[in-house]
C-alpha cells in the first residue's frame, strides 16, 4: 500500500520548506500580532485599575468634602438662627421697655387728670356748700 520510493524524501522536504515558509509568514507575524495585542490588553488592563483606583480616591475625597461642607451649611444655619432668636430676643425686650414706658406715660396722665379732677370737685363742694350754707343761714352769717 506504501511505497517507500524516492517522492517519500521529496515530499518530506516540501513538508519542512512548507512549514518553514508557514512558520515566517504566518505563524511569527501572527504571533507577534498576539503578543502584541496581549500586551496591550494587559497595559490597557493595568490603566483602567489605576483610573479605577484614582476614581475611588477621588470618590471619596468628594465625599468627605461634602459631609464638610454639610456641617459647615449646619453650622452656618444654626448661627443664622441663633441671631435670629437675638434679634428677635432685642427686639422684643425693646418693645417691652416702650410699652412699659407707655403705659408710665400714661398712668401719669391718668393720675394729672385724676388730680385735675378731684381739684375742680373741691372748687365744685366748696362752692356747693357755701351756697347751701347760704340757704340755710343766710347770706350774712355764712360770709363769716
Amino acid at each position: 500500500m506504501f511505497d517507500f520510493d524516492a517522492t517519500l524524501p521529496v515530499m518530506a522536504v516540501q513538508f519542512l520548506l512548507l512549514v518553514v515558509i508557514l512558520n515566517a509568514l504566518f505563524y511569527k507575524p501572527l504571533g507577534k500580532v498576539l503578543d502584541e495585542r496581549a500586551e496591550y490588553i494587559r497595559k490597557e488592563n493595568a490603566s483602567a485599575r489605576e483610573r479605577l483606583e484614582k476614581a475611588k480616591a477621588l470618590e471619596k475625597q468628594y465625599e468627605q468634602e461634602l459631609v464638610d461642607v454639610r456641617r459647615r451649611a449646619q453650622e452656618i444655619v444654626a448661627n443664622a438662627q441663633a441671631d435670629a432668636q437675638k434679634i428677635v430676643t432685642e427686639q422684643t425686650q425693646a418693645a417691652q421697655k416702650e410699652l412699659q414706658a407707655e403705659r408710665e406715660k400714661i398712668a401719669r396722665d391718668i393720675a394729672a387728670q385724676k388730680d385735675q379732677a378731684f381739684g375742680a370737685l373741691e372748687a365744685q363742694v366748696d362752692a356747693l356748700s357755701r351756697q347751701i350754707l347760704e340757704k340755710l343761714v343766710g347770706p350774712e352769717l355764712a360770709n363769716r
